[in-house]
């Protein structure tokens, strides 16, 4: 079937900026330019629609993001608004009833934010133990990279006195013992709470359906599973398999721990039902706003810690150089900027001559002298620029002046080095329009300005969510803009972000319809 969609603000976020009409036959985009010209390519069957003063432009993609992790989460009890430790008893225990858990259960808790409890600190098992003693309880950090969990889920995890930390992360620890109190961080956290899973694969999928429903919402047609481990591949294959994904879904495979499933796997390589591998994901280090981002110099207040690495030199140069030989992409975890450095300094030692186009993950507080080297390997930076607002005040007090240069997209932009932005869902909703208003703003909850000369404007930050996500996928032939030949993998919005007196309008902007390859996945009824 054609479609034939004209108007003043169609977006094509090509160097020809707009066009005056859009022919889309079947999945990909036929033609484009002048209303008097397209219209003469329309047949009898060919549907014709005017925008009037809705803008169209191509669909969003989301450069970084957990859209498995988002889906799980969803079926446990959301913890972001708890503000003390009696509401995350109180969530938990209504989550429980309501939920109907026995004792072979597990109770699962996700968004907490110690930052913003009344507490100011973590809660510990004997906190948790006040939810139930008879389920093993686990609850997860908003930024995903620490969690705590109950006195039986220490029995289940066999975790006592006598468990070393291990590399790369630590146990909670009563003061002055080695009892620990139910506080799990990095790899502590992590490697633990893959075994606190008690969903089937019909469940997770129902899940999955509604997770792709959140993206299409904010306008996305294509997102990322951010660490694909056994269990999130076999979510993938199965909805592959079964057809069941209406998205695209890139999956980067946890390189250190996982890497046997691309080597059984290389069919998806390329998409197979809308899902495929991209490459290998790698963590250097945890979050600024958890005390764990590697930096160069120590916290604020801190005399001397300054977080730490997961990994060694060698141990990283090593996992690159798997990734230069099979020619795949990288995509690598850096929030401090001593985790840039070893990340960096790993590239310049290896020296490769081939571009398999590497992603830093985060390069929140990445330095300009930094940048600049970046360029000479193609490494591009996805900003989570989202924390400037949600967490910028939270910086100011761990980071000090630091804070004030985090997420510098505008000296990438200046050293002409291709960027993107992410929102890192489940962390936060993927709401394009906030991200690109906060790179706009760069201002905290609280009002402060954090480093008004990388500001961006609406177009680069538009340019982040299209053309340059595409090409971080090596997918900038089929999506990104409207150009001939791509998929129509587009959006329809209410107004056109471009043409917007006040950058604050962008969060009243609305989807109005989410476009993939030429079919309507998603209508906001209400408002078109």
């Amino acid at each position: 079937m054609k479609k034939i969609y004209y108007g003043d603000n169609i977006v094509t976020m090509e160097n020809k900026l707009y066009t005056q009409a859009v022919l889309i036959d079947n999945n990909k985009i036929s033609a484009t330019g002048d209303y008097n010209d397209i219209i003469k390519l329309k047949d009898k069957d060919t549907i014709v629609i005017d925008l009037g003063q809705k803008c169209l432009m191509p669909s969003f993609i989301d450069s970084h993001s957990h859209i498995t992790a988002l889906a799980q989460t969803s079926l446990t009890a959301d913890l972001s608004n708890a503000k003390n430790y009696d509401d995350i008893i109180n969530i938990l225990k209504d989550f429980k009833d309501k939920n109907n858990l026995s004792n072979n259960d597990y109770l699962i808790g996700f968004g907490y934010d110690h930052n913003f409890l009344e507490e100011k600190t973590h809660p510990t098992k004997e906190i948790l133990d006040k939810a139930s003693i008879e389920i093993p309880i686990l609850i997860t950090h908003k930024s995903g990279h620490m969690g705590v969990t109950n006195s039986l889920g220490l029995k289940l995890l066999n975790i006592d006195e006598n468990t070393k930390d291990p590399d790369g992360g630590k146990i909670g620890r009563f003061s002055g013992t080695n009892t620990p109190n139910g506080y799990l961080e990095e790899t502590a956290f992590t490697n633990n709470s893959k075994k606190f899973d008690n969903f089937s694969m019909d469940k997770i999928i129902k899940a999955m359906k509604k997770a792709e429903r959140v993206y299409l919402s904010y306008g996305i047609t294509t997102a990322q599973d951010g660490i694909t481990r056994e269990k999130e591949f076999e979510i993938l294959k199965t909805m592959s398999k079964r057809n069941k994904l209406d998205i695209d879904v890139v999956s980067y495979i946890d390189i250190k721990n996982n890497k046997n499933i691309l080597e059984k796997h290389k069919e998806y390589l390329k998409y197979i039902n809308h899902y495929k591998i991209g490459g290998y994901k790698l963590f250097l280090d945890g979050s600024p706003q958890g005390k764990t981002a590697w930096l160069s110099e120590p916290y604020n207040g801190e005399k001397e810690y300054k977080g730490y690495p997961i990994y060694n030199d060698e141990e990283v140069k090593s996992v690159i150089k798997t990734a230069l030989n099979e020619n795949i992409q990288l995509i690598t975890h850096c929030n401090g900027d001593a985790a840039a450095e070893q990340l960096i300094k790993s590239f310049e030692d290896l020296n490769p001559k081939n571009d398999i186009r590497p992603v830093m993950i985060h390069a929140q507080t990445i330095r300009e002298d930094q940048i600049r080297r970046m360029k000479k390997y193609n490494m591009i930076p996805s900003f989570f620029v989202d924390h400037i607002y949600y967490w910028g005040d939270i910086h100011l007090i761990n980071l000090g002046s630091r804070a004030y240069k985090i997420s510098p997209i505008k000296t990438a932009i200046k050293i002409d080095l291709i960027y993107t932005i992410h929102e890192d869902t489940p962390v936060l909703n993927p709401n394009i329009f906030e991200s690109i208003l906060i790179g706009v703003n760069r201002t905290t909850k609280n009002g402060v300005t954090l480093g008004s000369e990388e500001r961006i404007t609406i177009l680069e930050g538009l340019k982040a969510v299209t053309i340059n996500a595409a090409y971080s996928y090596f997918e900038e032939d089929t999506k990104g803009s409207i150009k001939k030949g791509k998929f129509a993998d587009l959006v329809i919005l209410d107004k056109n972000p471009l043409k917007i007196y006040n950058p604050d309008d962008l969060k009243e902007i609305k989807i109005l319809e989410t476009i993939k390859e030429g079919k309507t996945l998603y209508k906001n009824n209400q408002n078109f």
